[in-house]
């Protein structure tokens, strides 16, 4: 009998371990040191051993790719639309978007979905109408009167809703000025940047003082797929690959490809660029664009010399193909100055890989609400096989280290 109790006791006692996530019998055996010897002859009495099962604490959410627009904001670009004021943003980014259905405008309903999912915060960035407004100036005062709209948000709900700012970057000094504004002013923790800007990718030079300005102030620039340009998107128009499926990533991918190419993160080395939806391909790519120390050269079978040292290099074909201005392999920056995020990659055996190449520290959680879901988002990355720790930073650690929240 006295052996049927203990054991009974026993039982009880790894239980409550496993409840606290202390994992298998091995590992309790193997760090606890007792060898299956029962809780009174480890020192824990039997009143502690018959307690309720222990429960992990609960880890804090944040959310960081999450957008949104609002009845007054559209109102605003229709009235300029009806003015005259001349209006062009690819596809789903117009002012009769669908991204406007299933809680596109902020209400009420937003926060009610982010506690049943157990998120404490998000980080909101605002549809890209600023973007679409083809006059700086137009684009401009848009942005202006959208931070002005999340920086309210925020001021009402200050513990469930961070923001972005949104930025007209075709005139890119009012863009770091409004930059510089919406942090030091407004609060907002960096900006969002829906890819290129009327076709035109921001590795162009006329961009580079919006980078200069977000490297001052150390907050990060979130670059969000919008379509392949006008001038390379027929491929992908085809049998309806332009969006989510390939198209997106081979945009935002592409994009960031230029930047690092470029040589901008040589001239500005503390900038950081976040990535959704995975790293947009660029994780699983480390090996082919190189890791190593110094620029290495890409694409030979095909006659396409990637190196240092700029210029250009004859293909077969007797055309000029340009090289890379960056002075190190593409994956270094990758690995340097990019994070990622698991918004519309709520798939474990990719997010598990991202988090091998590029480590803990630079995963983010992110749903894409309300394109995504909450929940799904939330229940992927609990499932994932990795230690509790590295669960806190992708849920909230790495963005109120990036964020400053």
């Amino acid at each position: 009998m006295e052996n049927e109790r203990e054991r009974r006791q026993f039982l009880k006692y790894f239980l409550s371990l496993m409840a606290f996530g202390a994992g298998s019998i091995t590992s309790f055996g193997r760090h606890s040191g007792t060898n299956g010897r029962s809780p009174d002859s480890i020192g824990i009495s039997s009143s502690q051993a018959q307690a309720e099962p222990a429960t992990a604490p609960r880890v804090r959410k944040i959310t960081i790719e999450e957008y949104f627009t609002t009845e007054s904001l559209l109102d605003y670009l229709r009235s300029r639309i009806k003015a005259g004021a001349l209006y062009d943003c690819l596809f789903d980014y117009g002012p009769d978007s669908m991204l406007l259905a299933g809680g596109g405008i902020l209400s009420e309903e937003r926060i009610k979905d982010m506690d049943d999912a157990g998120i404490d915060m998000q980080v909101l960035s605002a549809l890209p109408w600023h973007e679409g407004l083809v006059d700086p100036l137009e684009g401009t005062a848009m942005a202006q009167r959208t931070n002005d709209e999340i920086h309210e948000i925020i001021k009402k709900y200050p513990k469930r809703y961070a923001g972005f700012a949104g930025l007209a970057c075709h005139d890119p000094e009012a863009a770091a000025k409004e930059l510089e504004r919406a942090v030091k002013e407004l609060g907002l923790k960096g900006a969002m940047l829906y890819s290129h800007i009327q076709g035109e990718y921001l590795d162009n030079k006329k961009f580079w003082p919006v980078f200069e300005k977000a490297e001052e102030l150390d907050v990060p620039i979130y670059i969000h797929p919008k379509g392949m340009p006008l001038s390379g998107i027929g491929p992908y128009l085809d049998y309806g690959l332009w969006g989510a499926s390939w198209g997106f990533a081979a945009d935002a991918g592409l994009h960031a490809m230029r930047l690092i190419s470029s040589g901008l993160f040589d001239r500005y080395p503390n900038l950081k660029i976040i990535l959704g939806h995975g790293g947009e391909g660029l994780p699983f790519w480390l090996h082919r664009i190189g890791m190593g120390t110094t620029a290495t050269t890409q694409g030979q079978a095909g006659g396409q010399t990637q190196g240092r040292g700029g210029g250009t290099t004859p293909s077969p074909a007797g055309t000029k193909i340009a090289r890379s201005l960056c002075k190190n392999s593409p994956g270094q920056y990758v690995k340097k100055n990019f994070y990622v995020t698991t918004s519309g990659m709520f798939w474990e055996p990719a997010l598990t890989f991202i988090r091998s190449v590029l480590g803990p520290d630079r995963l983010l959680f992110a749903v894409d609400y309300p394109a995504g879901s909450n929940s799904q988002g939330v229940k992927m990355v609990e499932s994932l096989t990795i230690s509790n720790e590295d669960k806190a930073k992708i849920f909230h650690l790495n963005a109120e280290r990036l964020l400053k929240l």
